[in-house]
């Protein structure tokens, strides 16, 4: 494994999406514990990777360089040139990232997704995820790499954060009057698109309900300044300020919610990327899928326990194709929610005591 010995892996798009690549990234460093990777992301997501074990080096685009052509096509060019990549990984191949490979005919193994237009690029071209798991189709873009010795394999995606942060966060939590030594449940009430949040309503009987069952157990809910804060602030008046909430508790950076989703017994509520942190930080998770949102895709099985409900769970094929969206996403029964919710908390309950 001696001729692998720099590894691009370019990723860039969204946070969640980000996290996930991280099961290629650790696929990759136990392969080959030699090599260097560097990872290539938009620069405004890029803080919650730095100090990750599985990178060596973080290599950032800006919105401003990735919307100018002639600076795009020079920083690409640099990228490739100033340092001899033997692999580069193009996880997005799309008509822009596939410039890395375009670029550096010389690099021994170009992988990307197959598409009609990259096939100039890459010399190893991989099959898209096609509605299987996200982080499986992620590690497996690896696979042309065997030829060079046996790659090990992973699932588990994961975020690193230092002691001191998580320490200072720990003792925010317990200034805040959190008590570590009971239950602590992280809740996505909202989302950053309208369109992925369940009905209020529903989350709110679900969540009455369990707080009247589990009186011990604290509630933090996630969200973010603006629409989100409004829509968190409306679902906790809605649940008559009830003292198990949390409402002030925050985490001003995605490496804070790193620290937080390290104390809670679990996350609850809407999927997204706020989930995938969580489950990276070590944090199970029980979350309602929106309808567009295949739960083999999107909630990775691993050593975390991750869990999900969507309108698959009670609609027939006939009936998802031919009911409209916002039926299907009200068609997610309430009570089922509740007594998964107990089952998957009664569940993770025991295995913090064990």
């Amino acid at each position: 494994m001696g001729n692998i010995k720099k590894i691009l892996v370019v990723r860039f798009r969204q946070m969640g999406d980000a996290i996930l690549a991280t099961a290629l990234l650790n696929t990759l460093r136990q392969s080959f514990p030699e090599a260097e990777i560097h990872f290539v992301l938009n620069d405004k997501i890029a803080p919650l990777f730095e100090g990750h074990p599985s990178i060596d080096r973080i290599i950032t685009f800006s919105e401003k360089e990735r919307h100018s052509t002639l600076t795009y096509l020079r920083k690409v060019w640099h990228t490739v040139h100033d340092v001899h990549y033997d692999a580069i990984i193009d996880m997005r191949s799309t008509v822009n990232t596939m410039l890395f490979a375009l670029f550096s005919p010389s690099t021994k193994y170009r992988i990307g997704i197959k598409k009609g237009y990259t096939r100039l690029a890459f010399n190893y071209p991989m099959p898209k995820c096609g509605g299987k798991s996200m982080v499986e189709h992620n590690s497996k873009l690896a696979s042309p790499l065997e030829k060079e010795g046996n790659i090990k394999y992973t699932k588990d995606f994961t975020l690193a954060i230092t002691d001191t942060e998580r320490q200072d966060y720990k003792a925010y939590l317990l200034s805040q009057g959190i008590d570590l030594a009971k239950p602590l449940m992280l809740v996505n009430v909202t989302a950053k698109l309208a369109n992925k949040v369940w009905n209020e309503d529903k989350m709110v009987a679900v969540l009455r309900k369990f707080m009247n069952d589990h009186h011990d157990v604290q509630l933090i809910f996630n969200y973010a300044p603006g629409n989100e804060e409004e829509n968190a602030r409306r679902i906790y008046n809605k649940l008559g300020k009830p003292h198990q909430v949390f409402i002030d508790v925050k985490a001003n950076s995605a490496r804070q919610l790193v620290a937080l989703s390290q104390n809670i017994t679990l996350f609850f509520g809407n999927e997204g990327g706020a989930r995938h942190i969580a489950q990276a930080a070590g944090a199970p998770s029980l979350v309602i899928c929106a309808p567009e949102n295949k739960k083999s895709t999107w909630l990775p099985q691993n050593s975390i326990p991750a869990e999900g409900i969507s309108p698959c769970d009670f609609l027939t094929e006939e009936e998802l194709t031919t009911m409209s969206r916002e039926q299907q996403y009200d068609a997610i029964d309430q009570d089922v929610v509740s007594q998964k919710l107990e089952d998957f908390y009664t569940k993770q309950s025991r295995t913090c005591l064990r």
